[in-house]
């Protein structure tokens, strides 16, 4: 039987490094050297049956289908330590596609516009005295793309169902959908472009250079209607963190959904919504994978976990502990940092499939060009 394909084997394939600006080169550059010999790492020999192996370092870059699972898993535990015992609701903003474009060519400038609508348009509604008459709170996840890898951009929000007042009680929300969406959709458009307009009057998009465009473009958006869906989770708050999380630390395109990489296509496993979410494989020429994966690599430092409300880094653990206690629930007395082991990691053997495997060196980092297999050489190692 063959061996999965792999992202790296369809970058090292297809890619052409000459041609991206200096963030994607170093992204590319990262995921084509992770776990090879040119990141270092550990030699690993079993203490039942003497196999010797290799066990090269991951690149940790947050685009990487490889890397970053225990941060993602982390990152579920702490949100969850921190859900309230109230029902939460799952809001999702969409970006409509014909910013597309500008998303390319100011993706800082649109990405930080789209998360200040999304958050004010909730907090003016949960602000309302009608409505909640309080301060909410919102965690958003920036998402790009579709099951085919096409630009398609959106915020998921978990977003607690209720208001924190002035005098510091609790005022929970009722609806199945938190606020009216069509009312939502609406505010949320109003707000989003009359931001853009103000960054084009500040300079902002000045890459948009063709006469016009610009208030072309906000005036067509301002005659259609937007999406925004919003649905409560209340049985399955969880099963949103998580999925959530997967968005936290990877992008586009996991391993697992590769199928098959050949000199000239890719194919991959996609869902096909319009079928009962039924998977089918998908086929794409080697270059044009290649683009729409590069179409999602996010700016560097760009953030795509925003927290805002009584959830915002400099709050959220006093805000919550008196949300709590409006509620008159005890804080839990655990701490999820203590739960980490201090024992040395372990790992399975393949030949003997038990967990006797021990670190016993290390390896150097080889420095050669990214996702080159030629000229292998045998690797010294300190133990």
């Amino acid at each position: 039987m063959s061996e999965p394909a792999t992202l790296q084997q369809a970058l090292s394939r297809f890619l052409t490094p000459a041609c991206l600006d200096r963030q994607r080169q170093r992204v590319c550059h990262h995921l084509l050297a992770c776990r090879t010999e040119a990141m270092g790492g550990t030699v690993l020999q079993c203490t039942g049956c003497d196999h010797t192996q290799p066990h090269y370092f991951g690149c940790r870059d947050r685009h990487c289908p490889q890397c970053q699972g225990r941060a993602m898993h982390q990152w579920a535990e702490r949100q969850q330590a921190n859900i309230l015992p109230v029902r939460y609701y799952h809001v999702v903003f969409t970006l409509p596609h014909r910013l597309n474009g500008w998303v390319q060519l100011h993706p800082e400038v649109i990405y930080r516009r789209l998360f200040q609508s999304a958050w004010q348009t909730l907090r003016a509604f949960g602000r309302n005295p009608k409505r909640l008459g309080g301060e909410m709170g919102m965690s958003a996840v920036l998402h790009t793309w579709g099951q085919t890898l096409s630009q398609h951009v959106h915020l998921h929000c978990l977003v607690p169902g209720g208001a924190l007042g002035d005098d510091g009680g609790w005022r929970g929300a009722r609806s199945p959908y938190l606020f009216p969406v069509r009312a939502l959709s609406r505010h949320f458009r109003g707000h989003l472009v009359s931001a853009l307009r103000q960054a084009a009057k500040a300079g902002e998009l000045h890459r948009v250079t063709r006469p016009g465009d610009v208030d072309d473009q906000l005036n067509a958006l301002m005659a259609t209607e937007w999406v925004v869906y919003s649905k409560d989770c209340l049985e399955h708050t969880e099963t949103v963190v998580r999925y959530l999380a997967r968005y936290t630390r990877r992008i586009a395109i996991s391993n697992a959904r590769i199928l098959a990489v050949d000199d000239h296509q890719v194919t991959l496993r996609v869902k096909d919504y319009r079928d009962r979410e039924r998977p089918k494989p998908l086929v794409l020429a080697g270059e044009e994978f290649v683009r729409r994966f590069l179409l999602h690599i996010l700016p560097k430092g760009l953030m795509r976990v925003r927290h805002y409300g009584f959830l915002a880094n400099r709050c959220r653990r006093r805000r919550l502990a008196q949300i709590r206690h409006a509620l008159a629930v005890a804080e839990a007395t655990a701490d999820a940092d203590t739960a980490a082991s201090d024992s040395a990691p372990t790992y399975t053997c393949p030949h003997c499939q038990q967990p006797t495997l021990r670190v016993i060196g290390t390896l150097s980092p080889r420095r050669s060009l990214p996702g080159r297999r030629d000229n292998h050489r045998t690797q010294r190692y300190r133990t």
